[in-house]
C-alpha cells in the first residue's frame, strides 16, 4: 500500500475522532452497541473496535465495515476505495474546522442539497453578511 493511503485503522480512528455527539467523542462500546442494535447478525464489541482502531486486528468483515460507515454517515467506499477515503477525510477535516468556527450545523444541513438550493443558501448568507457590515466572501471553489 502506498504511504499516502491511510490504513483501515487510521480511517476508522478518524471517524471516531471527528464524529462528536454532543461535543464529545464516541466510545468503542457505544459504537459497538449501536452497530449491533442496527445489525443483530453482526458480532462486534468495543474491544474489537479498539483492536481495529489500533491496527491489532486488520480484517473486519465487509458487513461490519458497511455497518460502521452507515453509523458514521459516510459512504461504505470510505473503507474500500483509497480515493473515496481521501475525499471523505478531507470533508471530515473541513467539518471539524467548521465545528471549531461554530458553523458545523449549517454545513451539515447543506450536505446533499442540490446546487440550486446551495446557491440560494449562499445568496442568503451573502445578504446577511452585507447587512452585518461584513466583507463579501471570495469563493474560489
Amino acid at each position: 500500500m502506498p504511504e499516502t493511503e491511510s490504513s483501515l485503522a487510521e480511517r476508522l480512528d478518524a471517524l471516531f475522532r471527528t464524529s462528536r455527539p454532543g461535543n464529545r467523542r464516541w466510545t468503542n462500546d457505544e459504537v459497538a452497541e449501536a452497530v449491533k442494535k442496527a445489525n443483530p447478525e453482526l458480532r462486534v464489541s468495543g474491544a474489537y473496535l479498539s483492536a481495529l482502531r489500533t491496527g491489532k486486528r486488520v480484517r473486519p468483515s465487509a458487513e461490519l465495515q458497511v455497518a460502521l460507515a452507515k453509523f458514521f454517515g459516510v459512504s461504505p467506499a470510505y473503507f474500500f476505495d483509497p480515493d473515496s477515503a481521501s475525499q471523505v477525510e478531507a470533508e471530515l477535516a473541513a467539518l471539524d474546522e467548521l465545528s471549531q468556527a461554530g458553523v458545523r450545523g449549517i454545513a451539515l444541513r447543506a450536505v446533499g442539497l442540490p446546487k440550486d438550493s446551495l446557491d440560494t443558501i449562499t445568496a442568503v448568507l451573502d445578504q446577511i453578511r452585507k447587512q452585518q457590515g461584513l466583507p463579501p466572501v471570495r469563493d474560489d471553489g
